[in-house]
């Protein structure tokens, strides 16, 4: 299992993984490491990501993108009834309360919340890393805004679940940035000296953030964060709209709201020309053909218009999954440790907030307290009850303890005492429910397919424009074959059942397969020609390095030696053997030797020789020196008087521990 960062935004997501000894943000199938934030319903099957994005004008009123802001709210919310008359599909109510997305989803009108969308995206994420990975995918960290609510914070947990991840990490963005900043840093100050105060300013599509951070080398801390959720790049893009509805609304006499498809197509064309404005200070044109009632409108954009509109900020999209790919899921957010008592006899329910007119829902969740009762005396019973923030940035009731007073009895004996002494805390359990609504994908596997055809014809096309792996008549009936597979796909083939596509791709795969292995091999068997030599060359060099007599290698057996030298030569002979019938043969037919079975042969020769070269010298013990008291042999205590003491003066001197060496002993 891997861990994997996702950074969902409110237009475009990241995957980050982290292999070959670093962070990497993998592509998807299109080759593009940007995955759109948007899911297409249809009446056939659902699309995500690259594929949904080119349905936003087709089928605008079933593709559903920016629901990131709807996390964790109420359909009754202020914020969410302000938004709808800026959206083109439709939120309901679900019964629960909560936000959901209504679509026409094989040919039925659903309802979905919020978290089903989300895990929706979440599970095209989780392909995309499987299939950079080559293996599963269950731990994640996924990035949110740091002024993400409770609320939104479940939502978001909760969506992880259902696509089947298990998040190990809710991180805000602001902390990936500064971790981003720091993790490769090398001049930062050490621990013990002044930390470096750095101001991160993240202006995204939806949110405007700014965090103040302290460096020092191998510690970040987050010293404060600003925030403004209503300001970033869609407010920009947003005025950009207002104006050309109001001259379109003059010049053309057209009401641009009025239709949906038309109002989605200028919000691109907006969002086009704010990018290229930020580069360009020359008039801008905006053209559309058939915008509307088969009229087609231009407008005009420059710069005295943009300072007008008060937009004066270059927008950028910042990628937050690699800083979530290298965080420490083992990092809290919080440490302080607050302690409060207090003395309640009925029912009661807290409510916390930092803000009067909150709107969003504050019930983070309701927490039973069991077996509480009275003491033995008929005085009410103390409870500890231990909350924290987790570091998901989620409220939870960690446990719950009674405590008890013992009073001790004057007449009671103290060894009675001890042994009616009881525990003083009992751990109490904690009662909550939470959930999960599982969803099944039945149109998923035959869309898939229809993908892998799509890749599989377009990587051979670019695979035999300049291939010598293939013969020339080969190479034209593939090459016909991929491109009525192509044309086909795009017409006719659009929308089959599964099977047809399932036929499709086996075909292709007993025509391409072949020439695609024998390319392969072609790349990588050069390289596993070139390790082997190089293992080869090194116990070369340390077998002539015994023969020499050197003293790093004399303690070796002889006979072992040997082994090693009949070894290296043969598979020299081997290797020489196969490279020169490979350099004769046509690379258009099957390899002489494949890159599997040179790796097993070195893989073979380094068992056999490595056990041998590195065998360890032999240690060379060093003479103890002999206890005194205990000698041998025949010692002269002419010489040495003390050396023999009486067995009176020796039980003596055990007795006083006297285990110091005398002043004439010589120690090594």
């Amino acid at each position: 299992m891997s861990v994997v960062g996702f950074d969902v935004g409110f237009l475009s997501c990241y995957v980050a993984v982290a292999r070959a000894g670093g962070i990497e943000t993998v592509a998807n199938e299109y080759s593009d490491r940007s995955t759109p934030a948007c899911v297409s319903f249809g009446p056939r099957n659902r699309s995500i990501g690259a594929a949904a994005k080119s349905q936003v004008v087709t089928n605008c009123k079933n593709t559903v993108q920016g629901f990131k802001r709807f996390h964790g709210r109420a359909f009754s919310d202020p914020f969410v009834q302000n938004l709808k008359s800026s959206l083109v599909y439709d939120l309901s109510q679900m019964p629960s309360g909560m936000t959901g997305i209504k679509v026409m989803y094989l040919e039925e009108e659903k309802v979905f919340s919020i978290e089903q969308i989300t895990a929706m995206l979440l599970s095209k994420l989780k392909e995309t890393a499987e299939s950079a990975l080559k293996k599963p995918v269950a731990d994640c960290v996924i990035s949110v805004p740091c002024f993400y609510t409770d609320a939104e914070r479940r939502s978001v947990i909760d969506a992880a679940q259902i696509a089947g991840l298990n998040c190990l990490r809710l991180m805000n963005e602001t902390t990936a940035v500064a971790l981003a900043y720091g993790i490769y840093k090398q001049d930062l100050p050490a621990p013990e000296e002044k930390p470096r105060t750095v101001v991160f300013v993240d202006i995204g599509h939806s949110g405007y953030q700014v965090s103040v951070c302290a460096f020092n080398k191998g510690k970040l801390k987050i010293l404060a964060t600003a925030f403004d959720p209503e300001m970033g790049g869609k407010d920009f893009d947003e005025r950009l709209v207002r104006h050309f509805c109001e001259e379109f609304a003059v010049k053309y006499k057209l009401d641009v709201k009025s239709k949906p498809r038309a109002l989605v197509r200028l919000y691109q064309e907006c969002e086009k020309l704010k990018k290229l404005m930020s580069a360009n200070s020359s008039d801008l044109p905006l053209n559309i053909e058939c915008f509307m009632n088969d009229i087609d409108v231009s407008g005009k954009l420059n710069s005295n218009i943009i300072y007008f509109l008060a937009i004066t900020l270059q927008c950028s999209s910042e990628k937050k999954s690699q800083n979530c790919e290298i965080k420490s899921y083992s990092h809290y957010l919080f440490y302080s440790v607050v302690e409060t008592s207090f003395h309640m006899n009925v029912l009661f329910v807290t409510i916390y907030s930092v803000c009067k007119n909150l709107h969003l829902n504050s019930h983070a969740g309701q927490y039973i307290i069991q077996k509480v009762v009275p003491q033995a005396s008929g005085e009410s019973s103390k409870v500890k009850v231990k909350v924290r923030v987790n570091i998901h940035g989620i409220f939870s009731v960690s446990s719950a303890s009674l405590v008890e007073v013992q009073k001790s009895e004057e007449e009671e004996e103290s060894m009675d005492t001890e042994q009616s002494t009881e525990k003083e805390n009992e751990v109490l359990h904690l009662q909550q429910d939470n959930t999960v609504h599982m969803l099944s994908l039945p149109i998923k596997l035959c869309f898939n397919t229809f993908i892998t055809i799509c890749n599989f014809a377009s990587l051979h096309a670019v695979m035999l424009s300049d291939s010598v792996c293939v013969f020339s008549q080969d190479r034209d009936a593939l090459s016909l074959k991929l491109e009525d597979t192509e044309v086909w796909l795009y017409e006719d083939g659009e929308d089959q059942p599964k099977q047809v596509y399932i036929d499709k791709l086996m075909e292709l795969k007993r025509l391409g397969q072949p020439i695609q292995e024998r390319y392969t091999e072609f790349e990588e068997r050069p390289k596993a020609f070139d390790d082997l030599g190089r293992l080869l060359q090194q116990y070369m060099k340390i077998v002539e390095a015994y023969k020499t007599k050197e003293e790093q290698y004399e303690h070796l057996d002889e006979a072992e030696v040997q082994k090693v030298d009949r070894m290296v030569n043969d598979v020299m002979i081997w290797m020489n053997s196969k490279m020169n019938q490979q350099s004769k043969q046509s690379l258009a037919v099957e390899p002489v030797v494949k890159t599997m079975e040179i790796q097993a042969k070195a893989q073979e020769l380094f068992s056999t020789c490595n056990p041998v070269v590195t065998k360890p010298k032999p240690k060379v013990d060093l003479p103890k020196e002999e206890n005194p008291s205990e000698p041998n042999g025949p010692v002269n205590t002419q010489e040495n008087p003390e050396a023999q003491p009486s067995g009176t003066e020796q039980a003596a001197a055990n007795s006083a521990d006297a285990t110091e060496a005398k002043p004439d002993m010589d120690l090594d």
